[in-house]
């Protein structure tokens, strides 16, 4: 059992590496962009990248969940006709509604209300969705095959092309918006490509047609379960917005992003979790398994919770080149930053929970499940904004995430009832709420504290998070299981 936690931790590190360097150099295009175009073309690009997260839901229509499940248990057909089925698919799919977007890039331009001159970047939107599409089943045919390495370094190729594109194109070329297009699809084209080895050893020309429906009974819940997942990550803007002022969003926005630590951390951990799963499902021990697994995840990210609230107000204070990583008129808004962090860390629960629907093929319930999660944020930002300001729209976003995670504990429990180490999980909360209430106590008037003297209160604070867990006897049983699997390992030889 530990080696299969252990193979799990290394994917997870690749997965993570790639994924914080690639959202690195993708940052580096923020301040390149902001020098270089007017804030309305800017507003533009921005416009059109948000209709193309939107449509990425519609054109991938759940398949690769469904490929994911169905290549790793071969219910139906062969590993080659798994893969075939669900490419095909969407192959075909993304060619139609591409060819659509492009022959009626002028009307919608006017639907969404830009100029129609950049029409052209609908028409380039349209096949940067297509070779996207197309990537979606062979980028998760390497993540079944843990080829973690690999998947890492064709995403990473596809953001540096993109990067230097964008650098070449508007700076040398001076292209404007339409760079940041051309540079897109150019970028997504080479993903495609590199991405063909893969595609032609797996392709054959047999296309399923039962398992072809249970693709679609499977990935169509996605669907709408995709588009309220969107809607939970955007709506608090707007609603923000309407009901404070500018500056309020642009605070909030500012320190919301902050919260991203522990969204890669999510991430990467989502990127090799679903194939883990699928792959030990059939193992006596799974469910076993499963729950250590989400023990492990919980502790990490509460260690994770705790230093990044602890320590993000000597972050954001960090100068290079003269600036503060966030500028000083920011600031007021860094006490959302820990529920953001956990908002994101019952996000991870949520993912952790995901396992059961993908095992026993209930996937009709997640439109539901992130439907009231969306209903729960929209709910809370309209009653918790005009109490709290830009603190209540962090508190929907958190009620939202945690509304998910319960009703998904909810669901799962009755058609996959895995038995989670409760106390364990309960002595991780108690001592991360421990420690951070001490902080907060302790920083309720932190001019009082010189400077040494806080950073030395925060790193005990944060190691007396692990004495308490030893103090509750969090790790006895860890040598015990480990000696046990050893045990099964020699009876086994």
């Amino acid at each position: 059992m530990f080696h299969q936690i252990k193979q799990l931790g290394k994917e997870t590190a690749i997965y993570g590496l790639s994924t914080i360097i690639g959202r690195f150099l993708n940052f580096l295009l923020v301040p390149f962009y902001t020098n270089l175009l007017k804030p309305e073309e800017y507003g533009i690009a921005t416009t059109i990248y948000a209709y193309i997260a939107f449509l990425n839901v519609i054109y991938s229509y759940g398949m690769e969940s469904a490929y994911l499940r169905y290549a790793s248990s071969l219910e139906i057909g062969d590993k080659k006709s798994n893969f075939s089925t669900p490419f095909v698919s969407i192959f075909f799919t993304s060619l139609i509604f591409s060819s659509l977007i492009h022959t009626f890039s002028d009307n919608i331009t006017r639907i969404i209300a830009i100029p129609t001159k950049y029409s052209v970047c609908i028409k380039y939107s349209a096949w940067i969705l297509f070779f996207d599409a197309v990537s979606i089943i062979p980028l998760a045919y390497l993540r079944l095959e843990s080829k973690a390495l690999t998947f890492s370094t064709v995403k990473l190729l596809n953001i540096i092309v993109n990067l230097a594109l964008n650098i070449l194109l508007l700076l040398k070329f001076k292209l404007g918006i339409y760079g940041i297009f051309i540079s897109g699809l150019v970028a997504s084209g080479i993903t495609f490509a590199m991405l063909l080895p893969v595609i032609l050893s797996n392709f054959s020309f047999s296309f399923l047609k039962n398992l072809y429906v249970e693709l679609l009974k499977f990935g169509l819940p996605y669907i709408p379960s995709g588009l309220s997942a969107m809607i939970i990550q955007v709506i608090d803007r707007p609603i923000l917005k309407a009901l404070t002022n500018d500056e309020t969003v642009g605070i909030y926005q500012a320190n919301y992003r902050l919260g991203i630590f522990m969204m890669l951390f999510v991430s990467m951990f989502d990127y090799a979790w679903r194939p883990f799963f699928l792959k030990n499902a059939n193992r006596p021990d799974a469910k076993v398994l499963f729950s250590k697994v989400m023990t492990l995840f919980v502790l990490i990210a509460s260690s994770l919770f705790l230093f990044i609230s602890f320590f993000i107000d000597d972050f954001v204070r960090i100068k290079i080149f003269g600036k503060h990583i966030i500028h000083p008129d920011y600031w007021a808004g860094l006490g959302i930053v820990p529920i953001v962090l956990g908002g994101y860390l019952f996000n991870g629960i949520y993912v952790n929970l995901i396992a059961g629907i993908y095992i026993e093929k209930k996937t009709q319930y997640l439109p539901y499940i992130t439907g009231i999660g969306a209903f729960a944020n929209i709910i809370g930002n309209y009653t918790l904004i005009p109490i709290l300001g830009l603190y209540g729209a962090a508190w929907a976003t958190f009620i939202s995430y945690f509304t998910m995670s319960i009703s998904l504990f909810i669901i799962v429990q009755k058609i996959y009832p895995i038995k989670y180490e409760y106390a364990k999980l309960f002595k991780i909360a108690v001592a991360t709420l421990f420690c951070f209430a001490l902080f907060k106590l302790t920083w309720s008037n932190p001019s009082n504290l010189s400077q040494i003297t806080s950073l030395v209160l925060r790193l005990i604070f944060l190691i007396l998070f692990f004495i308490l867990l030893l103090a509750l006897k969090f790790f006895s049983d860890v040598e015990k299981v480990r000696a046990e699997d050893k045990n099964r390992d020699i009876i086994k030889k």
